[in-house]
């Protein structure tokens, strides 16, 4: 990447061209966006290549409509949508309580593909949450309890509680009330390959309004870039 750097302004020269085989069209797409995201998501996981391909984008707006975003990440794909865990109490969660709607967006800069999701959320449910947080690390399940995500907190006040909180579980970290996850459930789900002079793939979902939340049916587009 080239730059041109003034005292008052920096600048992104023009740089990479995306130089990629593999394109995606309407006709050659699965008819479910949960099935075509296993499908790239497999792909990114087995090809070894992309460095983080849970990591995600997530974006939440107030009821005003004042957006935020930050990164969070993907654990789990279900037949209704794509799943995170987070503080309850933080702001994105906070967001989504007050006005229930998200986007998501992955990036994968290595084989140069992208999925944007958009939908409403919702929490999975408490079993689903404590299953879970018994799956992360020691210091993780701590760090759960330690953090009150989004607040404002003084030098060495984090430590502290984390020593405290060791001594009170011990080995047995139970779920925090105050901790669990969030479900993304898709009404519009695009799939993104860069390909040269700015002339990307692009292949939109759309869901069918009508349809059933456990039968979803979906329109399929090309979008120009």
């Amino acid at each position: 990447m080239d730059l041109e750097i003034k005292p008052d302004q920096l600048k992104v020269l023009p740089h990479h061209q995306y130089v990629t085989t593999d394109g995606i069209s309407p006709s050659t797409v699965a008819p479910s966006p949960i099935d075509q995201f296993r499908i790239w998501f497999k792909e990114a996981v087995e090809g070894g290549v992309v460095k983080e391909p849970e990591a995600v984008a997530l974006s939440t707006a107030t009821p005003d409509g004042i957006p935020s975003a930050r990164m969070v990440l993907f654990k789990k794909l279900d037949p209704r949508g794509f799943v995170f865990f987070t503080n309850y109490t933080s702001r994105k969660s906070e967001e989504m309580l007050a006005n229930p709607h998200a986007s998501l967006v992955f990036y994968w800069k290595e084989v140069h593909r992208s999925v944007r999701v958009i939908g409403q959320v919702e929490k999975v449910s408490r079993e689903e949450s404590e299953e879970y947080f018994k799956t992360r690390p020691y210091g993780s399940q701590i760090g759960a309890w330690a953090s009150k995500q989004s607040t404002v907190v003084q030098e060495g006040e984090l430590q502290g509680r984390v020593g405290e909180l060791e001594e009170k579980f011990g080995a047995d970290v139970p779920t925090p009330e105050f901790w669990g996850g969030w479900r993304v459930v898709p009404t519009e789900v695009e799939f993104w390959i860069g390909k040269p002079s700015r002339l990307h793939d692009r292949v939109r979902y759309l869901r069918v309004e009508t349809t059933r939340d456990d039968q979803p049916q979906w329109k399929i587009e090309r979008l120009a870039p």
